[in-house]
């Protein structure tokens, strides 16, 4: 039985696994590659229309909050909605503190990719997601035993496929790439039985 973290832990983990997944998605965004889950969608969306990806991105994932207060309990959600809120501030916010002049578009879908995924799994394992279909897939693990990352994988390559309409080929088969970067670590590292969310 795993022991339970302290406020400090979850705190720290908080913190740094959105900022390991807002650091992902700005690597993304800087060479226009797409990802998958509601953070895809979100991109996805910034293309085709004047809202910026933390609007998108926190507007998206309210409806979410229902499915995680009944599955999930509240601390669950109320840890979920900092997580959310924390990554929409920083990609829309981390151009006054970093700025990236170039990166080459494969190391940004692998090294973003990896960001992203290192993230969510900080995150996963501290009984918080960065809700949408983070929550989905977690609530399915718990309920019927399918690991996370191949849920999130299957959603993931399906907003990226998607994308085939506004972008170009080469940068979805990079998107593509970096989106099973994000889900590798997940499927390896995170497995049932392993910090799961319990109901409150």
């Amino acid at each position: 039985m795993d022991k339970e973290h302290s406020l400090r832990e979850n705190m720290l983990a908080l913190v740094l696994g959105s900022a390991l997944v807002s650091l992902g998605v700005i690597f993304f965004n800087k060479v226009g590659l797409l990802t998958g889950g509601t953070a895809g969608l979100a991109i996805f969306l910034t293309k085709v229309s004047d809202f910026s990806f933390g609007q998108i991105f926190f507007a998206l994932n309210l409806p979410f909050y229902v499915l995680s207060v009944t599955r999930m309990g509240w601390r669950f959600t109320l840890n979920t909605f900092v997580a959310v809120s924390i990554v929409s501030l920083a990609v829309d916010h981390l151009h006054h503190v970093i700025e990236i002049a170039r990166i080459e578009p494969i190391y940004a879908a692998l090294l973003g990719g990896g960001l992203i995924g290192m993230g969510m799994l900080v995150i996963f394992r501290h009984k918080m997601s960065l809700g949408g279909f983070n929550i989905l897939a977690l609530f399915l693990q718990d309920r019927y035993g399918i690991r996370a990352g191949k849920v999130q994988m299957a959603l993931d390559c399906t907003i990226v496929v998607m994308s085939l309409f506004i972008v170009d080929i080469t940068l979805i088969l990079l998107s593509i790439g970096g989106a099973i970067a994000t889900n590798l670590i997940l499927a390896m590292n995170h497995k049932p039985g392993r910090y799961q969310p319990q109901a409150a």
